[in-house]
């Protein structure tokens, strides 16, 4: 009896002198409040922020003091014949220090005047129109400040993928300094704009993109601009999840001959066209490698004088429906294609009057086409 009350004591006492040597921080967690489950270093750090969010974060400290909300002015005749004034919001982004601000030409066009308020509450109401660009539908405008503006930093739209993270800040529906995130969706997407304009080659995106945040700035998790956020696709205007941006590189070439003094104009070559590549590409007796497919060619344009040919015959491969029977576009100046938007890029820096050297596959024969580039119609 008295042994085994001697080995009870000793447990009481090894157990009394274990707990006690613990940290207090350790005697708090478990006893303070013993209805309580123990908490670990790992719960306690989950509280913090993420290397997700934390990006997110420090993208908007940094870029969201660039962005503009624009409003501009535009006045109409109502049906009787009075004048009514129209005003239209948008976003746009400082592109340098001075005050030059890109964004959408549809957020200025027709306008009166254009009004522009910064995030630090510092508002412009006569900011200059420099140039526009209404097959892209961009422009440039400035406003004049006083101090030396933060501006973002553009990036390579050339070499994005589906799936990489992009965020959005801009106004939407007037509720400026708007934060969304998502990825790209997909890549040199066309699509039907306003004035039943075709725009080639857009980023499609799930960011939530609404009315107002047309002209603001689609950036990388980098903080560079890849993008313009420029529509959306949806029921009354409303965000379903599908926005597109217009690629960052396409507004480059505007951009610099502007710098350079020189009058811009957009190439204008004249064809639409479908990439092919493996089984299907195969199934048509074309190369397999791959290339593009011209499906019609513009009376009068630059590829019509140059003699491409688009297709004569309808047919369905799979879920496509295709004209075939025309040229099939195996290099663009010495290169292959590697997409749908190659044509895109290869257009890209050239202007009105350059040439570009199209290989193309006609009958079964390969041969060089040149083309000199026409003015693309505003």
């Amino acid at each position: 009896m008295r042994f085994r009350t001697f080995i009870l004591a000793a447990l009481i006492v090894a157990a009394f002198a274990y707990f006690t040597s613990k940290p207090d921080s350790f005697i708090r967690r478990s006893f303070s409040n013993p209805t309580a489950p123990w908490s670990g270093p790992d719960v306690a750090h989950s509280a913090g922020l993420s290397t997700e969010e934390q990006n997110n974060i420090d993208i908007y400290k940094e870029c969201s003091g660039s962005v503009a909300y624009i409003t501009s002015t535009v006045y109409q005749r109502n049906l009787f014949f009075g004048v009514q004034q129209m005003r239209a919001l948008g976003s746009g982004f400082l592109i340098n220090s001075d005050g030059e601000i890109l964004t959408n030409n549809h957020v200025i066009s027709g306008s009166s005047r254009v009004e522009v308020r910064l995030p630090d509450h510092t508002e412009y109401t006569d900011a200059r129109i420099l140039v526009k660009d209404p097959v892209d539908d961009l422009a440039l405008i400035k406003i004049e400040p006083k101090k030396k503006l933060p501006h973002l930093n553009l990036g390579d739209s050339d070499h994005l993928q589906v799936g990489q993270k992009v965020l959005a800040i801009g106004n939407p529906f007037g509720f400026d300094g708007t934060l969304t995130v998502g990825v790209v969706s997909t890549l040199g997407r066309d699509i039907e704009a306003e004035n039943n304009r075709r725009m080639e080659g857009m980023i499609q995106t799930d960011a939530a993109i609404n009315e107002g945040n047309s002209g603001g700035p689609l950036l990388d998790s980098q903080g560079n601009v890849i993008g313009i956020n420029t529509a959306i696709y949806g029921p009354g205007g409303g965000n379903v999840g599908i926005g597109f941006a217009l690629p960052i590189n396409r507004a480059k070439g505007m951009l610099a001959d502007y710098s350079a003094g020189r009058k811009f104009g957009r190439p204008h070559l004249g064809i639409s066209t479908v990439y092919l590549v493996g089984d299907i590409a195969d199934a048509l007796h074309l190369p397999s490698k791959g290339g593009m497919l011209i499906q019609t060619v513009d009376s009068g344009s630059s590829a019509a004088q140059a003699g491409l040919k688009g297709g004569n015959d309808e047919i369905i491969v799979g879920n496509q429906r295709l004209y075939v029977g025309g040229d099939f576009i195996t290099e663009i100046n010495g290169k292959a294609p590697e997409g749908p938007e190659s044509l895109l890029r290869a257009l890209s820096p050239k202007r009105p009057g350059d040439t570009i050297t199209l290989t193309i596959v006609r009958n079964g024969h390969t041969m060089d086409v040149k083309v000199t580039l026409g003015a693309a119609p505003e």
